[in-house]
């Protein structure tokens, strides 16, 4: 198979069985095949700006995000990258590659035939069997029992501790960006809005917060914002009244935004 000097997909099934291995560059080509050219019926996710797809190898399985409309979101790209880079905790989903391709492509413009580049840009990581906890929060004592909304409450903890000993900020921390594995063990995933700081750094000034309605923080409605650390905090709040309740939409009454 053309990989384009890439790894192959025997080499890619290695880094999935070893947890050590890093996070490398991808090939389009062995994505493509791996996902049967981004076939709709792999289709597990979907998000603003990206579509995510199950990708079946001979010895395992992984989930390979891919970016539309990649020239308006190649800042979000290269920000999950960096900050993806850097992490490595039992409650983030594992990263394993990306691939960031420009491929020619011939097409008609205004009666002539013009090359173009068009660019890829994937993300790829482990696959999480039971899907994200949006869908588990539920007043049904049968669905989890309080023992494992304890569970999935620590370990969100955990993975949220670790993000920001490590100077990075996720900014859009909700249920649908918590993934479960096979054990119901949670995960942090997308990484699209987060920020990472400097050493030092303890908030960046910003009059464009994006995040999810519901999630966001009071201070976020204000003109001027200093996204810091208890921005996630608020997150997290909202995230275990819904896993303790069993009810989603929690909103709190602003007044005077």
């Amino acid at each position: 198979m053309d990989t384009r000097g890439g790894i192959t997909q025997i080499q890619l099934e290695y880094m999935l069985h070893d947890q050590d291995a890093e996070p490398i560059a991808l090939p389009f080509p062995l994505l493509e095949k791996i996902t049967d050219y981004f076939s709709n019926e792999l289709i597990i996710g979907r998000g603003g700006f990206a579509v995510v797809y199950k990708a079946v190898l001979d010895n395992g399985i992984l989930a390979v995000k891919r970016l539309s409309n990649t020239h308006m979101y190649e800042e979000q790209f290269q920000g999950e990258v960096e900050c993806l880079m850097k992490v490595k905790h039992k409650n983030i989903v594992r990263f394993l590659g990306y691939c960031a391709d420009a491929q020619g492509n011939v097409s008609d413009y205004k009666g002539k035939m013009v090359m173009a580049d068009v660019q890829q840009r994937l993300l790829c990581f482990e696959y999480l069997p039971n899907g994200s906890l949006d869908g588990y929060i539920t007043d049904s004592p049968g669905e989890l029992n309080w023992r494992k909304r304890y569970d999935m409450i620590k370990g969100i903890c955990e993975g949220l501790h670790y993000l920001h000993q490590n100077n990075i900020l996720h900014l859009d921390l909700k249920p649908g960006n918590i993934l479960l594995d096979e054990d119901m063990i949670p995960k942090i995933t997308d990484f699209g809005l987060s920020r990472c700081f400097e050493k030092d750094q303890t908030g960046i000034i910003t009059e464009n917060v994006v995040g999810t309605r519901g999630y966001l923080a009071p201070e976020c409605y204000n003109k001027e914002t200093i996204l810091t650390h208890k921005f996630d905090l608020y997150n997290l709040g909202v995230i275990i009244i819904e896993i303790l309740t069993g009810k989603k939409g929690y909103q709190v009454t602003i007044e005077n935004v």
